[in-house]
């Protein structure tokens, strides 16, 4: 009885995991609504309300909020994703009421004063600005352009230049009072809690707000590219190769997961073993995954010298050439579900952790899946699976490659034609045990 759910009237749903030795409570509003759900010409609108709703309500400014969260040692922060934004604090126990009247007072009425908006129209355009710096985003972003072409999937979170600098702030606020409504809501909380109380305090806070409609959403229909080339001046050349993975709710998940570890999730995958122990040919080596709804991508990624990038590229495409028709052995496969395993209990030592499970596991699930059921999940799966598992991800589509450098797209060209096929003569690690 420690995790307990409750659906108001409204369809507002609430779930609180109680806490016993805690001295803390982290408290979340969680909209399942994102990037993916902006029409086109106001693209980044999930972001900039990231931004905004902690610039201050009409009963209180922004620095009045601050200040009210870091005078009992608090802290206060949000994120935006594809598929859901959340906002979410981290208070001592005791000051649980504070923490619900803050987040319901900016998610329900939050001002949009006109300078603000115009204060942070600048501040995210420097955003923008630093993530096009980041050479390793940038790859990411053409990459997801790539795999998701022509589809919110494939565009930036933080939106564009040109949706940013002419979004109104009228659009913003349309945005606000159209999704940030009940029914797209979860409230989190964690820690040393009542959850009759919880559920009484923002149901109260809640009050007149009626359900709204849920965003309808398209899966990406059009075929991945398979390749995209930007030109950087640049000491690195930055790498990445996607793949069309599965949805959030596939049973097959399990054992991508676990198949994704051997891959390139730590540094005894083989990707870290074979670019980085035994050649040397980069620093940054590694792949992971991302879950949507309706689809998902395993990315493996790297950044080396210009030239090692053929030498990189080959043994990138040789480790899922081997993944695919070898599968994995069963020592990796102990390696990889005792990482998953024991990384999923020790990330649920905090109040914080253990409320963005439930937040999640709601939004995405409609409950609170038991964790000992999801882990049993991953001890299931025997290497049989993960075959099985890699193959179904060949087969659904080919393969995307990003590249960000000082490369011509035609020497990038030739050098992806050439590095598929000689990669499976190239030595790989020897698989461990």
């Amino acid at each position: 009885m420690s995790i307990r759910t409750t659906t108001l009237g409204n369809g507002a749903r609430i779930v609180t995991e109680t806490l016993a030795q805690a001295r803390s409570v982290s408290i979340g509003f969680w909209v399942g609504v994102g990037s993916r759900d902006e029409p086109r010409e106001v693209a980044g609108a999930s972001h900039f309300l990231e931004h905004l709703l902690f610039k201050g309500t009409d009963d209180h400014s922004a620095s009045e909020i601050a200040e009210a969260v870091e005078a009992v040692g608090g802290e206060m922060n949000a994120f935006t994703a594809h598929e859901h934004s959340a906002y979410h604090a981290r208070l001592p126990a005791a000051e649980l009421t504070l923490g619900l009247d803050l987040l319901a007072e900016v998610f329900t009425r939050p001002a949009f004063r006109v300078h603000e908006v115009e204060a942070e129209r600048q501040v995210i355009l420097e955003e923008l600005a630093m993530e096009e710096d980041s050479h390793e985003d940038r790859v990411l972003s053409l990459l997801a352009d790539a795999l998701f072409p022509g589809h919110p999937l494939g565009a930036e979170v933080l939106g564009t230049q040109e949706t940013i600098e002419t979004m109104t702030r009228d659009q913003i606020a349309a945005f606000h009072g159209r999704w940030y409504r009940p029914g797209n809501l979860v409230v989190a909380v964690a820690g040393a809690l009542d959850h009759d109380q919880v559920v009484a305090g923002v149901e109260r806070r809640l009050i007149g707000s009626e359900a709204g409609p849920a965003p309808v959403r398209h899966p990406p229909l059009a075929p991945a590219q398979a390749l995209r080339v930007g030109t950087q001046r640049s000491e690195q050349v930055h790498l990445a190769v996607g793949l069309r993975a599965f949805s959030c709710r596939d049973d097959d998940r399990y054992a991508l997961v676990l198949a994704n570890q051997v891959l390139g999730g730590g540094t005894s995958s083989r990707l870290f073993r074979t670019i980085r122990e035994e050649r040397g040919l980069a620093y940054s080596v590694w792949s992971d995954l991302s879950f949507y709804t309706d689809t998902g991508a395993l990315v493996a990624a790297a950044a080396t010298a210009p030239a090692r990038v053929p030498d990189v590229l080959a043994l990138v495409h040789g480790e899922l050439d081997h993944l695919l028709e070898d599968g994995v052995s069963d020592r990796e496969l102990e390696v990889a579900k005792g990482y998953v395993v024991g990384s999923s209990l020790l990330s649920l030592e905090d109040s914080g952790s253990c409320m963005g499970r439930i937040a999640s596991d709601v939004l995405v699930h409609g409950e609170v899946r038991h964790l000992d059921e999801v882990l049993d999940r991953y001890r299931q799966v025997d290497a049989s699976d993960v075959k099985r598992v890699v193959h179904r991800l060949a087969v659904s589509g080919g393969r995307t490659l990003a590249v960000l450098g000082p490369l011509r797209r035609s020497r990038v060209e030739a050098m992806a034609g050439a590095a598929s096929p000689p990669a499976r003569s190239l030595p790989r690690a020897a698989p461990l045990g």
